[in-house]
């Protein structure tokens, strides 16, 4: 419980970027009422993987970001990624997050046969 109480309020301090007092409340009781997960809890493993890799994507964010601005992107395409199997919510939610996080890439659509819709820009064509 504590552990999906301190994600909450991650998540809402990352959204509204301010650490007043009343902000503070105001997300404790948001965190409190929103509903919970009754999914089983996931291997320890994979908490480890996916914070490593949001640790990965901030400098990637950053270098990429840089990219875009002296280097124009002129091509898009969208691909499929594969979900890593027996994901909960909560770990789909991080993974859409991470993709989302770089500047180059969006999840446009989660399918439920385990796909992400990606769309990405590139430097070169692909063709």
């Amino acid at each position: 419980m504590i552990g999906h109480l301190i994600l909450r309020l991650s998540i809402w301090f990352l959204l509204t970027a301010d650490f007043s007092l009343a902000n503070i409340a105001i997300g404790i009781v948001i965190a409190f009422l929103l509903p919970r997960s009754y999914a089983p809890p996931e291997p320890l493993k994979e908490w480890f993987d996916v914070f490593g890799k949001i640790l990965m994507a901030i400098p990637i964010a950053y270098i990429e970001a840089f990219e875009l601005i002296f280097r124009p992107h002129r091509h898009e395409d969208v691909i499929m990624e594969k979900v890593p199997n027996h994901r909960s919510p909560l770990l789909i939610f991080l993974d859409v997050f991470l993709i989302t996080f770089t500047p180059k890439t969006i999840v446009v659509k989660y399918h439920e046969e385990g796909f992400y819709e990606v769309h990405r820009v590139r430097r070169t064509s692909s063709n």
